[in-house]
């Protein structure tokens, strides 16, 4: 099944997943956001991308608390 950012919260509840396939399922919903991004993309759906990535970062970090944190760093010298 393929999840989307609709879907963040049910992902980190998941009893029967392991840390690292929530972290992995996470990780690919931020790549197909930014790789759906093209150079037409507005900078208004570059924010928007922006701000749900940080999302799924914050999410990743109520999974693996350093792996959050470091993405959320990055995140925000950018």
């Amino acid at each position: 099944m393929d999840y989307t950012n609709n879907d963040i919260d049910k992902i980190v509840q998941f009893k029967t997943w392991t840390d690292k396939k929530k972290i992995d399922e996470l990780l690919r919903i931020d790549a197909a956001m930014y790789c759906a991004l093209g150079t037409d993309s507005t900078k208004a759906e570059r924010s928007e991308v922006k701000r749900k990535s940080q999302e799924i970062y914050r999410a990743i970090r109520k999974v693996h608390k350093p792996t959050g944190d470091m993405f959320l760093m990055d995140v925000d010298r950018r």
